[in-house]
C-alpha cells in the first residue's frame, strides 16, 4: 500500500485489504513461500462455492498475485508465486452489460431533462459523454467549461476521486443532453461539487449513486441494461457514425491499443467535438 497506494482512492485500500484477507482467513497468515498451488486452487473453489463469479474471483487473484510478486521483488526472495498460474474455467453463463438502444436513450434523456433534479441530470450527462459513473459523480464546477467554442469537461483526478487509468485524464466534449444537463446545473446551483449528494472533499460515493440511478433506470431500459450501459452504447454509436477508433478511445478514456497510439499529442478538442456531435442529429433540445 505504501508503494502502490500513492494518489489512490479509499476503494483501492479496501479492495487490497479484502482480497488479501481471503487468503489469510482461509489458510492463516503464513510466509509467502509457505502457500502452495493447491492452496490457490482451494481458494478459487472456496470463493466460487460462496457464489462469486469466475470473473470476480479472477480479479481477487490479480490482487493477490500482485502483492506477492511485489514482495518477492522488493525483498529479493528466491521463491515462486503459488497464485501465479491458477486455472480459471470459462463461465457457462456470462452476464454482460448490454448497450441501450438509441431510441430508448432519447426517451430517457427527455424525461431526465424534464425532471431536472441532480440524479436525472447525472444520467443525462453520462448518456451523451460515455463517462464512467465515478468520473461524473466526482466533478466540480471548475471542471466544466461552458463558455467556449467547444463546451467541454476537463476531467482530472481529485483528492476525493482518482481516475482509473492515466488515459482517463482527458477533455470530453459536451453536446446534446450532456450539454443541457450541465447548463441547468450551472444555472441552478453554485455549489462547488456538482453532485453534492455523493461527493465532498473526503469521498466520492459512486456505489450509492449507482444504486439510486439503476433503481430509477430499471423500468425504463431493456433487461440487463444499467447506467454503465450508456458507456457501451456510446462506443456503438460512435462506431455506427464511422468515427476513428482512436478518437473513440480518446473520448471515452480507454487505454491505447498499441504503442503507436501513445505517440504525439492525440486528438484535439475540436476533432473530438465534431466526432461526438455527429451523433446529435436526432436530439431535440427541451430548454
Amino acid at each position: 500500500m505504501r508503494l502502490k497506494g500513492v494518489g489512490r482512492s479509499k476503494t483501492f485500500f479496501a479492495a487490497a485489504t479484502r482480497n488479501i484477507g481471503y487468503v489469510t482467513k482461509q489458510f492463516g497468515d503464513r510466509p509467502i513461500d509457505a502457500y502452495s498451488s493447491a492452496d490457490a486452487a482451494n481458494l478459487r473453489d472456496h470463493l466460487v462455492n460462496r457464489g462469486l463469479r469466475i470473473s470476480s474471483v479472477s480479479r481477487i487473484f490479480a490482487t493477490i498475485r500482485a502483492v506477492i510478486n511485489l514482495t518477492i521483488g522488493e525483498e529479493g526472495l528466491d521463491c515462486r508465486n503459488s497464485f501465479a498460474n491458477t486455472y480459471f474455467p470459462n463461465e457457462t453463463i456470462e452476464k454482460t452489460r448490454h448497450p441501450i438502444p438509441v431510441n430508448v436513450i432519447r426517451k430517457v434523456q427527455k424525461e431526465c431533462l424534464e425532471i431536472g433534479d441532480s440524479n436525472r441530470l447525472l444520467i443525462a450527462l453520462i448518456s451523451d459523454t460515455g463517462m464512467r459513473l465515478s468520473e461524473a459523480v466526482g466533478l466540480i464546477r471548475d471542471d466544466v467549461v461552458l463558455d467556449h467554442e467547444y463546451p467541454h469537461i476537463n476531467l482530472k483526478p481529485h483528492p476525493w476521486r482518482s481516475l482509473k487509468t492515466a488515459g482517463s485524464k482527458r477533455q470530453i466534449p459536451l453536446v446534446g443532453a450532456a450539454l443541457e444537463a450541465m447548463k441547468v446545473m450551472h444555472r441552478h446551483s453554485e455549489h462547488p461539487y456538482l453532485f453534492k449528494n455523493y461527493t465532498d472533499k473526503n469521498r466520492c460515493n459512486g456505489n450509492s449513486a449507482s444504486a439510486a440511478l439503476n433503481k430509477w433506470l430499471k423500468p425504463r431500459v431493456p433487461q440487463g441494461c444499467v447506467v454503465h450501459s450508456f458507456r457501451h452504447s456510446m462506443r456503438d454509436r460512435l462506431r455506427a457514425a464511422d468515427v476513428n477508433p482512436e478518437i473513440i478511445d480518446d473520448i471515452c478514456g480507454w487505454s491505447s491499443q498499441s504503442v503507436g497510439q501513445s505517440y504525439g499529442d492525440g486528438y484535439s478538442l475540436e476533432q473530438k467535438y465534431f466526432a461526438i456531435n455527429s451523433l446529435q442529429k436526432d436530439f431535440v433540445c427541451l430548454q
